[in-house]
């Protein structure tokens, strides 16, 4: 009887041993976050893709009851921090918060990035987008969308447009708006958009297509003429300025959004309570109403919706490139 009841011994620890991997396996699919989760951000700290991540990040870590840390890992148009994220396990502890031009324009711009945005990254969510602004430095006398084009009709190729950088989205909504209006200007690109903003401020640059967060308080304060919006409907903050649309400018809709990405391979379950925690974190009146009062429209998508939007985008912008010639440098 005691061989017996042993050997049944031995025989059930076998079982449960075998059995043990395939149940921790199963675990973050049903249990996900159970340890300190990490939003990468591939720019450095303090701009609009970093107040998206931490904001993200502190809804999460409130509904959740885990730890969320944003890991700023700047360089080559974000490519770093892409890279980084892509070579991280597929199980839910590492994400990418980006904007656009990580997902959908420097892969255009840039050979051997590292990553493939249409390969190697699950999408989550959008949490927020923004519309572009055509602001006009204090010296300008036009006040409309017609006599911005008048202007660059009557001086082609002299008219300054300053950017944040060769492929950025302001760079690319001026170059959508001589396309559209059959005009040409003079692309200035600086080193980020706080020195764009500057020289626009001093009247060393004409224009500028801006992220509208970023100079909202220089256009409520006078310093800067607004005069149109990218956007497919007005600005809630801008409630006053038209859209290119109604300016009479049609296809040149442009906006600035911000991303939520993975390690391509994420089990489905962890996916979903990801999308789920961040849309639940953007939806979140408090959350919205500073990201509103920023000029940040909240979108909050599901995965599919990101998905098929990425797609659509990617081709849009590599167009675009391919056919204005755009280049880094």
């Amino acid at each position: 009887m005691t061989r017996i009841t042993f050997a049944r011994r031995i025989l059930l620890t076998a079982v449960a041993a075998w059995s043990l991997p395939s149940f921790v396996q199963a675990q973050p699919a049903t249990a996900w976050p159970q340890r300190t989760v990490t939003i990468v951000v591939p720019f450095p700290a303090g701009g609009s893709t970093d107040t998206v991540a931490r904001a993200l990040a502190t809804q999460m870590q409130t509904a959740t009851g885990q730890t969320f840390v944003v890991d700023n890992r700047p360089g080559a148009t974000g490519a770093i921090g892409a890279t980084f994220v892509k070579r991280a396990p597929a199980d839910g502890y590492t994400l990418l918060v980006s904007s656009l031009g990580t997902f959908v324009i420097a892969p255009h711009l840039l050979k051997g990035m590292g990553y493939d945005p249409l390969k190697d990254f699950d999408y989550i969510s959008i949490p927020v987008q923004a519309p572009n602004v055509l602001v006009a430095a204090p010296n300008k006398k036009a006040r409309t969308v017609q006599e911005v084009i008048t202007e660059l009709k009557a001086n082609p190729g002299k008219v300054s447009f300053a950017s944040s950088g060769n492929g950025a989205s302001d760079h690319l909504s001026a170059e959508v708006f001589w396309q559209q209006t059959g005009t040409e200007g003079l692309h200035v690109p600086y080193k980020g958009g706080a020195p764009a903003i500057s020289d626009l401020l001093g009247g060393q640059v004409d224009y500028s297509f801006q992220n509208v967060n970023a100079v909202l308080s220089h256009i409520k304060s006078g310093k800067l003429h607004a005069i149109a919006v990218t956007g497919s409907k007005r600005s809630p903050v801008l409630s006053d300025v038209p859209t290119l649309a109604e300016a009479g400018v049609k296809d040149a809709e442009v906006y600035s959004w911000q991303g939520l990405a993975a390690p391509r391979g994420l089990p489905a379950a962890v996916k979903g309570k990801i999308a789920d925690a961040a849309i639940a974190a953007m939806k979140d009146p408090g959350v919205q109403q500073r990201m509103t009062e920023q000029g940040l429209e909240i979108v909050a998508n599901t995965p599919a919706e990101f998905t098929a939007f990425q797609a659509k985008e990617f081709a849009r912008w590599k167009v675009l490139i391919d056919k204005r010639g755009i280049k880094l440098d």
